[in-house]
């Protein structure tokens, strides 16, 4: 609750600086402009000749249209809101002005969510992504917080509204996992999680001690675009190998009784990505070899800052030392990312997915220092 007139005034003042701040960003003539010129090349005769790269335009076309149509209805709702505010004053009549409160800070999420979307105006940060969680140091313990991870990233997902598609697998020696990748569809899927790469931690009683003693495990999240045809990695058959096997853990009788999985290991750099959710071995490989290509990508755009053996060999260990995040859950509650210093004593909510707070202050950072 406000605790004056002048709080709601000063939230209005702030409001108005970050809407004129994504105009800025966004250029509006020009994001119609662009619009147009994608309308113009979906009436073309040949559009449908090249079903990849009219979907890439329909896609980009769409993103563009969608921050178009989020600004100008954030543009009238908040003008509503302020004549609310101002009526209520007028009237002095407290339970108008709550609600013109409340409506401020719905409000106000949205404008924040809409400025994360202009500030991710990287090449790919529109892509969809692949996410995948390794299991680390503590042995069954890192495999059930792996496992818990990944169902903080699903809930997550749910939460944006994205798809998501676990593509494959690893279940744990005893429980949780020991590795999985998910796919992960939607608007800026690349560009918000790719804060989420690095080492997570976890401290709680664990439930795998019969003497409740306190654990701390480790899970290692990485985070790599679903490239789409406008993107092109060159990837030679040469410098594959192909291992196909028979899959494990969930995925019904025709999973587990056919060798369809595929993994494909790239031979000059080592990266190896593996398949097993689809139906057919040649599913599997394609996706497989999507998953490569992505990683290939970004492999090659951090080679110009930084050696490959961050990708490549000598990998950071995923223990003491080396996390991004830590989650705690005994003796007391907090989570806390180590790159922004920003603390959440609600961690439960955060497991349940609700990450927006550390996606967006990490890429807020990001920008200021770029």
């Amino acid at each position: 609750m406000f605790q004056d007139i002048s709080q709601i005034y000063n939230k209005i003042d702030n409001m108005d600086k970050d809407l004129k701040e994504i105009k800025n960003v966004m250029k509006i003539d020009d994001l119609k402009e662009k619009i147009s010129q994608l309308e113009k090349k979906t009436q073309a005769g040949d559009f449908w000749d090249d079903n990849q790269k009219a979907q890439s335009i329909l896609k980009k076309a769409s993103n563009y249209r969608s921050q178009l149509e989020n600004l100008q209805n954030l543009d009238e709702s908040f003008d509503d809101t302020k004549i609310l505010i101002q009526l209520a004053e007028e009237e002095k009549d407290s339970d108008a002005l709550k609600d013109g409160w409340e409506e401020l800070l719905e409000l106000d999420k949205k404008i924040q969510s809409l400025k994360m979307e202009t500030i991710l105006s990287g090449k790919i940060d529109n892509q969809n992504c692949l996410l995948a969680i390794n299991a680390g140091a503590g042995g069954v313990e890192a495999m059930d917080w792996a496992e818990m991870l990944q169902r903080m990233y699903l809930r997550w997902c749910q939460n944006q509204k994205f798809d998501s598609k676990i593509l494959e697998l690893q279940p744990g020696t005893e429980a949780g996992i020991a590795s999985c990748t998910i796919l992960i569809e939607g608007n800026y899927a690349y560009g918000k999680l790719k804060s989420e790469n690095g080492v997570h931690r976890l401290v709680r009683i664990s439930p795998f001690d019969s003497n409740s003693r306190r654990h701390t495990s480790f899970a290692s999240v990485l985070v790599t675009p679903d490239l789409d045809d406008t993107i092109e990695v060159e990837i030679n058959e040469e410098d594959l190998r192909v291992d196909v096997y028979r899959a494990s853990g969930a995925g019904g009788q025709h999973v587990n009784k056919t060798e369809s999985a595929v993994r494909l290991t790239h031979k000059p750099t080592g990266l190896v990505t593996a398949c097993q959710n689809e139906r057919s071995q040649h599913q599997n490989k394609a996706t497989a070899l999507r998953m490569l290509k992505a990683k290939l990508y970004q492999l090659k755009q951090k080679e110009q800052e930084e050696k490959m053996s961050n990708l490549v060999g000598d990998k950071k260990n995923i223990d003491f030392g080396s996390q991004i995040r830590s989650y705690v859950l005994a003796p007391y509650q907090m989570a806390t990312d180590h790159r922004t210093d920003i603390k959440i004593g609600n961690v439960e909510g955060v497991l349940d997915g609700d990450l927006d707070e550390f996606i967006f202050s990490y890429l807020l950072a990001q920008a200021k220092n770029h």
